[in-house]
């Protein structure tokens, strides 16, 4: 390894500050008695404030999967190029810390970024656990990405539209003390609120699951839930303040996503 070189998480933050800057401009088993899973609850049903859990299944449960592992086929060097899932054209990544909120908004920004990544910081995610569920996220997933400093174990979720297409990602570092899903009975976020922005977002339970960042639902919504109206206002203008985020995380913010510790 070659030396002096920049801190890992400072490397990569130069890298994706230059890169979006150039973008711009251009289930666990249970022994207890069965609790049916009922999944977060559907708000707004039929209008155009709808949240994703409105939604049912309209594919069979292996689409969902394969879906689920083309996006992560976007991040592994060693898999094919041309496994991309269905995006919806305003698809969302958000990512919880000690990673950086919304880091991707459309179709055309998550394609973008992840050949960027490939490049800058390249991975394989060499172990994958996706499963279908019936009520939205309909696919889940935890991985384990393998980059040069080490494994980086991360919990997501996908949301989709009614014909198929993907319109939220949700991440955490699937660690103690940030993966969501802490109920050893509910490893899954089955039973319980796991606190996930993907089901509190309104018109993604619209049949085209878009969202209207400036539209009165995400208003309304965002006046109730700071984390909508931080969504609501990040994708407005997502590389000003994606950028602003890298700018102000901490050195060692992939060190501890991925809890690698003080070893790095």
């Amino acid at each position: 390894m070659s030396s002096p070189r920049p801190s890992r998480a400072r490397w990569l933050t130069m890298y994706l500050a230059a890169s979006l800057t150039a973008l711009a401009s251009c289930a666990a088993t249970d022994e207890s008695p069965a609790v049916k899973a009922a999944g977060d609850p559907c708000k707004n049903a039929g209008t155009p404030g709808a949240t994703a859990t409105c939604l049912k299944p309209t594919k069979p449960p292996a689409y969902y999967i394969a879906e689920a592992e083309a996006y992560f086929d976007t991040l592994d060097v060693d898999a094919d190029p041309a496994s991309v899932p269905h995006y919806s054209d305003l698809v969302v990544r958000w990512e919880w810390p000690p990673w950086l909120l919304l880091t991707g908004y459309t179709k055309e920004t998550l394609i973008s970024t992840a050949k960027l990544l490939k490049t800058g910081d390249p991975s394989t995610v060499p172990k994958r656990d996706c499963r279908f569920f019936e009520t939205q996220p309909f696919a889940r997933c935890r991985v384990v990405f393998q980059y040069e400093g080490g494994a980086c174990p991360i919990y997501e979720e996908f949301v989709f539209n009614a014909v198929g297409e993907m319109t939220f990602i949700e991440a955490w570092s699937d660690l103690p003390d940030l993966v969501p899903t802490t109920d050893p009975k509910d490893l899954w976020g089955e039973r319980t609120d796991i606190g996930r922005l993907s089901t509190r977002v309104p018109g993604l339970g619209k049949a085209d699951g878009r969202i209207e960042i400036a539209g009165s639902w995400m208003i309304d919504a965002g006046a109730n839930d700071k984390d909508v109206a931080e969504l609501a206002k990040r994708a407005a203008n997502q590389w000003k303040y994606w950028g602003e985020e890298i700018a102000a995380a901490p050195t060692d913010f992939f060190a501890k996503g991925c809890g690698w510790g003080a070893k790095n």
